[in-house]
C-alpha cells in the first residue's frame, strides 16, 4: 500500500489501526488517487458485513434524486411538492405550497422538526402508520427556505417522489442506476409501512461498497466509461448552503461540508454511531468509516478532520 500525507508526515498505520481498535471502529478504509492505501476491519466478519450506515443513506438519496433529475424524470427542483403531494393544496397553512424539491433537499423546507433536539436524534415519524402523511403534516415554524433544520422527513419525501415518478421502488432505480454500475454487493434497503424505501436512514451497507460511493463523487459522477450522475448535480450539492450545526459543518444538498486547517473544502455524508463517507477533492482522497455502536458520532469526525490536515 501507498501512504497517506497528515500533517507533513506519512500515515503511521499502527497508529491510525490502534486508535481505531480503541474506539472500537468496525471498519476503515483509505483511498487516495484512486489507490487503496489503508485498510482495516475489526475482525474477518465485518469485511462483508450490511452496515446500518444510517443517516449516511441520506446522501444515496441525493443522489438518486440527482440521476433522477439528470434523466428529465425531475425536471423543476424548484416545483412545489404539491405537484407530486396534492393535499398539501387542502393543507390550513398555504405557506406549504411554496415548498419546493429543493427546500426538501437543503432541508429549509421549515417544518417543526427536532430531530437533534428533544427527539433524540430519531424522527418521531418513525412510530405513525404513514410516514408521508406524518411529514407533510407537520407545522411550519419558519418561510420556507430560510432556516435549515434537520430533518429526515425530507429525506423521505424525496424517495416518496421518486418512487411516484419513476414508477419503481427507490431500491429498484437504485439498482438499476447506481448500485450495479458501481457492483455492489449484498445491501438492504428497508421502507416505510407504505413501501417507501427509507431516505434518511434506511440503508446497509458493506464499508467496500460505500467507499465505491465516495470513489465515484471523488471522480465527478464517472465510474470507468459510464457517467452515473452528472459533474454539474456532484457540484450543486456538495457547496455550503446554510450552517446551522457549527460542530458538523454546513449542509449543502444532503451532504454536510467543511474545510481543512489550509482552507480546501471536503464533503461527508454522516450516520450516527460513527458512519462516514469523506470526499477531499484537493487530495484526491476518500475516506470511509463504518461502526453501529451506540459511540459518540463525532469521534470519527475528528479523525477524519486530523487525516486530511496538512
Amino acid at each position: 500500500m501507498g501512504h497517506v500525507w497528515i500533517k507533513q508526515e506519512k500515515l503511521n498505520h499502527d497508529q491510525l489501526t490502534s486508535w481505531l481498535k480503541k474506539e472500537k471502529i468496525h471498519g476503515c478504509l483509505i483511498s487516495q488517487n484512486d489507490e487503496l492505501v489503508f485498510r482495516y476491519y475489526k475482525n474477518k466478519k465485518l469485511e462483508n458485513k450490511q452496515h446500518k450506515v444510517n443517516s449516511c443513506t441520506k446522501s444515496l438519496t441525493s443522489c438518486l434524486i440527482g440521476i433522477a433529475h439528470d434523466r428529465g424524470l425531475i425536471p423543476d427542483l424548484n416545483a412545489s411538492i404539491a405537484d407530486y403531494f396534492p393535499t398539501v393544496l387542502q393543507d390550513s397553512d398555504p405557506r406549504k405550497r411554496r415548498i419546493t424539491l429543493d427546500h426538501l433537499l437543503t432541508m429549509t423546507a421549515g417544518f417543526d422538526w427536532p430531530e437533534m433536539a428533544e427527539w433524540g436524534g430519531w424522527p418521531l415519524m418513525i412510530h405513525s402508520p404513514n410516514w408521508v402523511k406524518y411529514v407533510l403534516e407537520r407545522p411550519l415554524i419558519a418561510e420556507p427556505g430560510e432556516v435549515m433544520n434537520y430533518n429526515s422527513g425530507c429525506s423521505h419525501l424525496l424517495l416518496a417522489i421518486l418512487q411516484k415518478i419513476s414508477g419503481m421502488s427507490a431500491r429498484e432505480f437504485a439498482l438499476r442506476h447506481l448500485f450495479a454500475p458501481l457492483d455492489f454487493g449484498d445491501f438492504t434497503w428497508h421502507e416505510d409501512s407504505r413501501g417507501v424505501c427509507i431516505g434518511g436512514f434506511g440503508l446497509h451497507a458493506a464499508i467496500q461498497d460505500m467507499h465505491k460511493f465516495g470513489a465515484l463523487y471523488l471522480n465527478k459522477g464517472r465510474w470507468g466509461k459510464k457517467q452515473l450522475v452528472s459533474e454539474q448535480w456532484i457540484a450543486r450539492t456538495t457547496v455550503p448552503e446554510k450552517l446551522t450545526y457549527p460542530h458538523f459543518g454546513y449542509y449543502g444538498r444532503h451532504w454536510w461540508v467543511s474545510e481543512t486547517s489550509d482552507g480546501d473544502p471536503f464533503y461527508f455524508a454522516m450516520g450516527m454511531g460513527g458512519n462516514y463517507v469523506c470526499v477531499v477533492p484537493s487530495q484526491q482522497l476518500v475516506i470511509t468509516i463504518a461502526s453501529d455502536t451506540a459511540g459518540d458520532t463525532m469521534k470519527p469526525l475528528e479523525l477524519i478532520r486530523e487525516l486530511v490536515s496538512k
